[in-house]
């Protein structure tokens, strides 16, 4: 049997993050994928739903370029060629991975993984043939997860959908049900509403986007209404069905609608199954797999990453929560910090967070001081067209540390990067208020933020101390 230092199930972003770092610290590693490299972000998610997005940006801005003297005659939209284009964007990435990982000598074996032993997994390729090998620092599971298929909604993929189908429709359908207004929801509501269909969006939360600020979700509920987005709240759908006049819908209270296609936006659900992880003990909880913070399982050897720990699905996270892995198989010390996560939404406007929100500060009792600031008094905002939104900063009332923030607004997943940091390193408000920014730039919102966080805002009107 062949021995290497890691295996790894799974080459997604927590999976192939990992190999690679593994590699650079000197390790052998193997890593196993029964698809493609990249998984869900790279192929079914985060990068292929991005190219589309930037493909409706790009047609929203058109129908507005006559507003910045830009006059289009015959404008149209061919979601074909969008999709293609989406295509081409995945195959560079996940070309440029593979060469990554052949530059750092990670041997990618193509199959299923089983654990059969701590340090003992058999890889079972397409054809049948299988290979068993060893780890002996670590095996690492990092299979991640996938749309969950509810009974109940009746999906077939071709009029009841979940995300995988839906990035490759080469029409847009004249009308979109989607179930569910959560983050996937509402980026799906934004990209086929600017594509020319009709969508309603049905969520059983009092509002869409439940988890962000009431002010946060608001202005995405006014720019649906303004770009004829239907939006149902607290009601829940009592039965899919498809036909062949099209898709019924039946909703508590009796409403139905008929519409081209539903995108059903609920829920996923961890890739555990055919691991063997029962078989050698692995605790589960929920269908996820449990970990510590040095991403260990219960079983001495056994490490798991990504979607699978049902702690956060973000790819982001999966990728930070490998290196921590590998690094502690290794005998590295490392402790996964889930204080300072940052997290996107593509909606339009875009939607972005790092730590403390100010419902969450409310729910816990936290005390906070808020600074506000928005894109309308923002001279590269309103230069851009793009006045919509705010920033919203939250600090400790007693050492001025930024707890967190919430930004609504054009490129708002562009300026969290130094807002992370300051959650991050403890940096006061204070302290980014006195960092002097380039003007005129949207990042001068986070300065006056804080600014505004200690009432001293320069470019609006408020509280002075």
């Amino acid at each position: 049997m062949r021995e290497f230092n890691i295996i790894i199930i799974g080459g997604g972003p927590g999976g192939y993050v990992a190999a690679i770092r593994a590699a650079q610290l000197g390790a052998s590693v193997a890593l196993i994928e029964r698809d493609v490299i990249g998984g869900t972000c790279l192929n079914r998610g985060c990068i292929p739903t991005k190219a589309l997005y930037y493909s409706a940006k790009t047609l929203i801005s058109a129908r507005h370029a006559a507003d910045f003297g830009v006059n289009i005659s015959g404008l149209s939209f061919d979601l074909a060629k969008a999709v293609s284009r989406k295509d081409g964007v995945v195959r560079q990435l996940v070309g440029g991975v593979e060469q990554l990982l052949k530059g750092n000598k990670v041997e990618v074996l193509r199959g299923d993984g089983f654990i059969e032993a701590a340090g003992v997994v058999a890889v079972t390729k397409a054809d049948g043939t299988a290979e068993t090998i060893i780890g002996n620092k670590a095996v690492i599971v990092a299979t991640g997860s996938e749309p969950a298929l509810i009974p109940a909604f009746n999906i077939d993929r071709k009029a009841i959908l979940t995300s995988t189908e839906i990035l490759n429709l080469r029409e847009a359908p004249k009308s979109l049900l989607i179930i569910g207004g959560g983050v996937m929801g509402c980026e799906f509501a934004t990209l086929f509403s600017a594509f020319g269909s009709r969508v309603t969006i049905v969520e059983l939360m009092p509002a869409i986007l439940a988890l962000e600020d009431k002010l946060i979700s608001k202005v995405i509920l006014k720019r649906f209404k303004e770009t004829g987005v239907e939006v149902l709240t607290e009601v829940s759908v009592e039965s899919v069905e498809a036909t062949e006049a099209g898709v019924k819908t039946r909703l508590t209270g009796g409403r139905e609608f008929l519409t081209d296609k539903v995108l059903v936006s609920i829920g996923r659900s961890f890739n555990t199954k055919g691991l063997g992880l029962e078989g050698v003990g692995v605790a589960m909880e929920r269908g996820a797999i449990t970990v510590n913070t040095n991403m260990e399982t219960n079983v001495k050897g056994v490490y798991a990453i990504g979607d699978v720990t049902g702690k956060m699905l973000l790819a982001h996270v999966a990728s930070a929560q490998g290196i921590v892995a590998v690094s502690n198989a290794l005998g590295k010390p490392s402790v996964m910090d889930y204080s300072a996560i940052p997290g996107g939404i593509f909606t339009d406007p875009e939607i972005a967070s790092v730590g403390l929100r100010e419902k969450d500060a409310a729910a816990q009792g936290i005390p906070v001081v808020i600074g506000r600031f928005p894109y309308a008094a923002s001279g590269k905002a309103i230069g851009m067209g793009e006045t919509d939104g705010f920033v919203q900063m939250l600090a400790d009332p007693g050492n001025d540390k930024v707890l967190g923030c919430s930004i609504v607004g054009a490129h708002a997943t562009d300026l969290l990067g130094e807002v992370t940091l300051a959650v991050k390193a403890g940096i006061t408000a204070k302290e980014l208020a006195g960092t002097v920014h380039a003007h005129p730039t949207l990042p001068e919102m986070v300065m006056e933020a804080a600014e505004d966080a200690h009432g001293m805002a320069i470019h609006k009107l408020g509280r002075k101390r």
